[in-house]
């Protein structure tokens, strides 16, 4: 049995196999049903380390041992492997959460606190910037500093940004809100987008000339992109500086902006 390379190395990425799991399983799916001598010669696995992949692949469901002398294995149907994969996985997701959500009412959690807090004191008395790599790294970079928060939030992006991201910055604005944050928020496109937008959000949302991407909090923390949304999210690109002076700068721009 000749099987592509290609195959197999996808195969074994979608269903985290190693290679003679997926060779194995491969060759019993090509015959149905197979002694592990037959897998063997189908796969090219050597003999002694068949028995062991069958037995894995038993386990986590990819086979099923038939009763009965000579042992044969038979190929599980690969929608029943994946409806079970998606099963697992979503038991797995859910057991995760679970734990990463109960996790802030552990002492550990409040060690790292204390670790962080310890570390960071020091760092906070200079001027600080770091760079933001890929769209979800940026993001949750963004929902941090948003949510830290005192006295207020301007915003430069696009229609498509807000609607991308349209939990993440409802429920911010939402919380904001609540503490008597100023919010506004500028977006490049009309006037009529700008309102629809405004209504949706809750928030006060301007339409100007600002082809750019940058947030400025308290006029002390400022992100800003260095590419447009239309990249693909793994290149995406920003830079994060904890600079009173550079933050308040452009803070000022962006209110004569908003009051123009």
């Amino acid at each position: 049995m000749i099987i592509k390379n290609e195959l197999i190395k996808k195969i074994k990425g979608y269903f985290d196999l190693n290679i003679y799991e997926t060779k194995v399983w491969l060759a019993l799916l090509s015959k149905g049903i197979s002694s592990a001598g037959e897998i063997a010669e189908l796969s090219g696995v050597p003999r002694s380390r068949t028995y062991d992949v069958l037995e894995s692949l038993e386990k986590r469901g990819f086979a099923i041992q038939k009763l009965g002398k000579p042992v044969k294995y038979i190929a599980v149907k690969p929608e029943v492997v994946i409806e079970k994969l998606k099963n697992n996985t979503m038991k797995h997701a859910e057991e995760k959460i679970e734990t990463l959500s109960n996790l802030t009412d552990t002492k550990e959690y409040n060690e790292l606190k204390e670790l962080y807090s310890s570390g960071i004191e020091p760092i906070r008395n200079h001027e600080l910037s770091t760079s933001i790599k890929g769209r979800d790294n940026l993001y949750s970079q963004m929902r941090e500093t948003m949510n830290s928060a005192f006295s207020s939030l301007y915003l430069a992006t696009s229609a498509y940004e807000l609607t991308t991201k349209e939990k993440m910055f409802k429920d911010v604005f939402s919380r904001l809100k609540k503490k008597k944050i100023d919010i506004k928020v500028i977006i490049p496109e009309s006037e009529e987008e700008s309102k629809k937008l405004s209504k949706k959000f809750g928030v006060e949302i301007k339409s100007k000339k600002i082809n750019a991407r940058f947030l400025i909090v308290d006029n002390k923390e400022l992100i800003f992109t260095i590419k447009p949304t239309s990249v693909h999210e793994d290149f995406d690109y920003a830079v994060w500086i904890n600079s009173e002076y550079f933050a308040n700068s452009l803070g000022y721009m962006f209110e004569l902006a908003w009051k123009s």
